[in-house]
């Protein structure tokens, strides 16, 4: 063998091969220590979503307690306003969805941490009885200087509101949880507005069964389809996402069923593109190249049945056929230990789309094009 041939067939014998062959080798590092895809770019000290654009040079999102963040400079600095009158009643926590609607108007959903109360976890039931986290929604008609009409939806503890969208009609949806009782469980249900969030309906409770502080169907994401039906993808802790499919704008939902989505025990997020693209950022119920990750849960108190809560890598997949197809999922984003989940999408101009976390502090920006092409 040639020396140089040597050299390079030691060289890569010496670097991490995935499945892909050697995208880890050819990736980078953030600035908080986060493999990442050579095609992402990292946004170090970036706030993390949801964002909305509130006009061509203005960005908004909320903080994890009380205030509506404006940048005007794409996110390197931040103006605080407050969104609640009355702050010892109302604090907003980080699982929560924001929306522009076609009117201009802004939409917070979120769960109330003031409002918190009564978990308690009984082993002996599998149950935590009168446990309260309230779902509850404010909105601003000014781009998030001032915010109004304060509601709380429902009292029941909320697991997690994961997003918002608006269909053609102009209906606005967004997705919620509400624990469930003997035994316990979570359920979805989602939440639509024909008056841009001044009032709301409740749909019919998506139950699936299942037992433990965990069990049942959580953290859901929701997107309008091209023929009119809005599709949801929930988490679950069986092996795939469970999708449900609404042909009443969301109001009501009456097909559910598995999805072909192998899908870990944490939640995605799907959103439309402005090139009319699905994506979707999940964590997959398997590491890459890999079939076995350790389980947890099938105790009835984490879950009723053993599930993966694989969280170590982040992974993104488009549709052109409204999720009929979908392109190899690839792994964006990797950690040796922790866990990089509950993502937020935000399409900051057309084909650039920026990828913030809740878990892990993930922070990145990547181009439709260099996934998909032109």
């Amino acid at each position: 063998m040639k020396p140089l041939l040597r050299l390079a067939t030691v060289l890569l014998a010496a670097l991490p091969f995935t499945a892909d062959g050697l995208s880890a080798a050819f990736g980078k590092t953030t600035s908080n220590g986060i493999w990442i895809d050579d095609r992402l770019d990292d946004l170090p000290g970036m706030e993390m979503g949801p964002f909305v654009r509130v006009d061509p040079t203005t960005i908004l999102t909320v903080d994890q307690a009380q205030s509506a963040l404006v940048s005007r400079d794409e996110g390197k600095t931040w103006e605080k306003h407050a969104v609640f009158a009355e702050p010892d009643k109302c604090a907003i926590r980080p699982e929560r969805a924001l929306l522009r609607t076609s009117a201009g108007t802004i939409i917070l959903a979120f769960m109330n941490e003031r409002a918190k109360a009564n978990w308690n976890w009984r082993t002996e039931i599998s149950d935590s009885p009168g446990a309260q986290l309230p779902t509850c929604a404010v909105r601003s008609l000014d781009g998030g200087k001032t915010w109004q009409d304060l509601q709380e939806l429902h009292k029941e503890w909320t697991g997690a509101i994961r997003n918002m969208v608006q269909t053609k009609s102009g209906r606005v949806v967004f997705t919620s949880m509400m624990l469930l009782h003997n035994p316990g469980r979570h359920s979805v249900v989602t939440y639509s507005s024909e008056d841009d969030g001044k009032t709301w309906k409740r749909s019919n409770i998506l139950d699936l069964g299942g037992i433990g502080h965990h069990g049942g169907v959580t953290e859901a994401t929701v997107e309008p389809l091209c023929d009119g039906r809005v599709w949801m993808l929930l988490r679950t802790n069986w092996k795939v996402f469970w999708e449900a499919f609404s042909d009443t704008d969301g109001v009501y939902w009456r097909t559910i069923r598995p999805s072909s989505i192998d899908a870990s025990s944490a939640p995605g997020q799907l959103a439309r593109l402005a090139s009319g693209r699905l994506v979707l950022v999940w964590n997959r119920y398997f590491p890459e190249g890999k079939n076995e990750f350790p389980l947890s849960g099938g105790d009835n108190q984490w879950s009723e049945v053993p599930v993966s809560n694989h969280r170590l890598e982040l992974s993104i997949m488009f549709s052109s056929d409204d999720g009929q197809t979908w392109t190899k999922p690839a792994v964006v984003a990797r950690a040796e230990k922790g866990w990089i989940a509950y993502p937020y999408l935000f399409e900051s101009r057309p084909g650039e789309l920026w990828i913030t976390t809740m878990q892990g502090g993930l922070r990145v920006k990547l181009r439709e094009k260099d996934f998909v092409g032109e």
